[in-house]
C-alpha cells in the first residue's frame, strides 16, 4: 500500500531530524518537512484515521531554524542521562466528534510488543460505537496504564507508553505518566499564576460572611411547644402545610399555628422542631409498597445507551415537536417491488424500507425546507440529502449514515443498508458511517407495529416513524375487494417545519409511494 509506506517513510526521517544535536533544521529542511506533512495528511485520511491525532508540524522561531511537534501524540528525547530514553506517551483518543471520554474495552498489545504503524492497540468504546484504536506510530509497547474494563476515561489522560528501542523498556520501571495530554501531545501544566488569585477570591468572602452573619441570626427555628388542642380539636391548615408535613412525617396536632384563628401555615411547619422520627415509619412504609418487591439484576448503562438517554432527553425537553399522520396504498409498489426481485437472479433484495428511504430522498428534494437545522441566529439548510437509518442492535440503537441519498438508486439503498446493518450489530460502524445526516426514517413496520410516533433526532427537524402493511376493504366500484395500506407518521420540529410545510413533504412522499415510477424521475 503505497500511502502507507509514505507514511512509514515520513514518521522515520522526522525521528531523524529529531534526533540531530548541536544543529537547528534549515531552510530547506524546513520546507521538506512542510511538503511532506501535506502527504502525511492524505495517508492518513486514505487509512480513515479519525482520530485526537494530528500530523507532523513545523513552526519556524527564526529565519534559520524549526522545531518539531508531533501533535497529539510527541515523542519525547533525552537531553540528559537522568532523562528517560525516547518515548511516546499515548493519551486516550477521540474516536468520534463528540467524544470526550471513553471505555478501555480491550488491550491488544502487551509489554515488549512491537508497534507499528496502523496496528491495532486497543478496543475503545466511545459514544456511538466500540472502535479499533490505531498506532500512528512504531516502536515498543512498554506498559499500559489503565486496566481493561476501565470506564469513563477522559479524552487526553495518558493511559499507554511506548519506546523507541527494546532495550529501553526496563528504563521506565519508575516512570510516571502525566495526568493529561493537550491537543499537540505535551502534558498539561498548572499555571501557578492562578493560585494567588484563587486564594484572593477565597478571602474576600470570607470577610463579607463575618459581616453578615449578625444579619441573618434573627432566623430562628420555632421551638416545639404544646399545642393547647384537645384530641378531638380541628386542626386547621394550609395544604401546603398539610404536604410538607406529610412529607416530613409530623403530625399537625403537635403543631401550634400562627395564622388567623390559629391556622398552621407552611412556615410553622418549616420551624418546626419536634420530633418526626414516630412519624417517618408510616411514611417509608407506604413509599416501599409503590417499590416493586423481586429480585432484580442492575445492569450497567453503556457509553451508547448514555447518549441515547442524553440526546432523546434532550429532544424532547428543547423541541416542540408536533406529529402528522398519512395512510397510503401500496399495491403498485408491491408489484414492482416483486418484478424488481424477480429480475435480480438473487444479485439484490430490494426491501420496502428501500422504497421509503428513496421516497423520503426524493421528497426531500422537492421541499428543501425540511431539509434544514435549527439554530439560534438562523435556519441552516443542507444542499445535499443525507439520511440516516435506526437500526437497532444489542448495544442499542444506531443511525448510520447513507450519504447523498437522493443520488443513489434502489439497488444501491439497499446494499448500503444491509452494510450498515450488519456492521451495526457486529460493533463495526466507523466514526464517519455514524455522523448525523439531515433526516432520519425508522421503520417498526417489521415487528407488527401498525403506527407510532418517532422522537426527533437533534438537531434534524424531523423524522420519519414506518408502520407495517395491513389489508382493509376498501370500495370497488359497485363492488369491494382488499387493498394494502400501510401508516406512516412525520415528527416536525415546529421551529423549523410549520405544519402547511410539513403536511406539503408528506403529500410528496405519498405521491411517490403509491406510484413508484416516479422515484426514477
Amino acid at each position: 500500500f503505497s500511502l502507507l509506506g509514505m507514511f512509514n517513510t515520513f514518521a522515520r526521517s522526522s525521528r531523524q531530524l529529531a534526533r540531530q544535536s548541536g544543529r537547528s533544521l534549515s531552510c530547506a529542511e524546513t520546507a521538506y518537512l512542510r511538503n511532506s506533512r501535506r502527504a502525511f495528511s492524505l495517508a492518513r485520511t486514505s487509512l480513515g484515521a479519525n482520530r485526537a491525532v494530528f500530523p507532523v508540524s513545523v513552526s519556524c522561531n527564526n529565519s534559520s531554524s524549526a522545531t518539531l511537534v508531533q501533535y497529539g501524540s510527541a515523542r519525547y528525547y533525552a537531553s540528559s542521562p537522568d532523562e528517560f530514553p525516547p518515548h511516546i506517551p499515548l493519551g486516550m483518543p477521540a474516536l468520534s466528534p463528540t467524544m470526550t471520554q471513553g471505555n478501555l474495552v480491550k488491550w491488544f498489545k502487551q509489554p515488549g510488543d512491537e508497534v507499528s504503524v496502523g496496528d491495532a492497540l486497543a478496543d475503545i468504546e466511545t459514544d456511538k460505537a466500540t472502535m479499533k484504536w490505531d498506532s500512528i506510530d512504531d516502536g515498543f509497547f512498554v506498559k499500559a496504564f489503565i486496566e481493561e474494563g476501565t470506564d469513563d476515561v477522559p479524552v487526553g489522560k495518558v493511559i499507554a507508553l511506548i519506546a523507541e528501542d527494546k532495550d529501553d523498556i526496563e528504563a521506565f520501571a519508575d516512570y510516571v505518566p502525566p495526568e493529561a495530554l493537550d491537543e499537540e501531545g505535551n502534558a498539561k501544566e498548572e499555571e501557578p499564576k492562578e493560585e494567588p488569585k484563587k486564594e484572593e477570591k477565597k478571602e474576600k468572602p470570607k470577610k463579607q460572611e463575618k459581616k453578615e452573619k449578625p444579619k441573618e441570626q434573627p432566623k430562628k427555628k420555632t421551638e416545639s411547644k404544646p399545642s393547647g388542642r384537645k384530641s378531638g380539636d380541628r386542626i386547621i391548615a394550609s395544604p401546603a402545610a398539610r404536604s410538607l408535613a406529610e412529607e416530613k412525617g409530623i403530625d399537625l396536632g403537635d403543631i401550634e399555628g400562627s395564622g388567623p384563628n390559629g391556622r398552621i401555615v407552611i412556615s410553622d411547619v418549616e420551624n418546626f422542631e419536634g420530633s418526626s422520627e414516630p412519624k417517618s415509619a408510616p411514611k417509608s412504609t407506604s413509599s416501599g409498597s409503590s417499590t416493586p418487591v423481586g429480585e432484580y439484576e442492575d445492569i450497567p448503562n453503556s457509553n451508547i445507551r448514555k447518549v441515547i438517554a442524553s440526546r432523546l432527553t434532550e429532544s424532547k425537553q428543547t423541541i416542540p415537536h408536533y406529529y402528522l399522520t398519512v395512510e397510503f396504498n401500496v399495491e403498485k409498489l408491491q408489484k414492482i417491488r416483486a418484478e424488481l426481485n424477480g429480475r435480480a437472479n438473487g444479485a439484490y433484495k430490494i426491501s420496502i424500507n428501500d422504497f421509503v428511504i428513496k421516497a423520503s430522498a426524493m421528497a426531500m428534494r422537492k421541499v428543501p425546507e425540511v431539509n434544514s437545522y435549527w439554530s439560534e441566529k438562523s435556519i441552516r439548510r443542507f444542499r445535499d440529502v443525507n439520511i440516516n437509518v435506526a437500526v437497532n442492535a444489542d448495544a442499542g440503537l444506531f443511525t448510520p449514515l447513507v450519504p447523498n441519498t437522493d443520488n443513489k438508486g434502489l439497488v444501491e439503498i439497499s446494499e448500503s443498508i444491509r452494510s450498515l446493518a450488519d456492521k451495526a450489530k457486529s460493533g463495526k460502524l466507523t466514526s464517519e458511517e455514524l455522523q448525523i445526516g439531515t433526516f432520519t426514517v425508522s421503520n417498526l413496520g417489521m415487528f407488527g407495529i401498525k403506527q407510532f410516533a418517532a422522537v426527533i433526532n437533534p438537531p434534524q427537524a424531523c423524522i420519519l416513524a414506518v408502520g407495517g402493511i395491513e389489508k382493509r376493504v376498501v370500495a370497488d366500484g359497485e363492488g369491494w375487494k382488499t387493498s394494502e395500506f400501510m401508516t406512516c407518521t412525520l415528527s416536525c420540529d415546529h421551529r423549523v417545519v410549520d405544519g402547511a410545510l410539513g403536511a406539503q413533504w408528506l403529500k410528496e412522499f405519498k405521491s411517490r409511494m403509491e406510484d413508484p415510477i416516479t422515484l426514477l424521475l
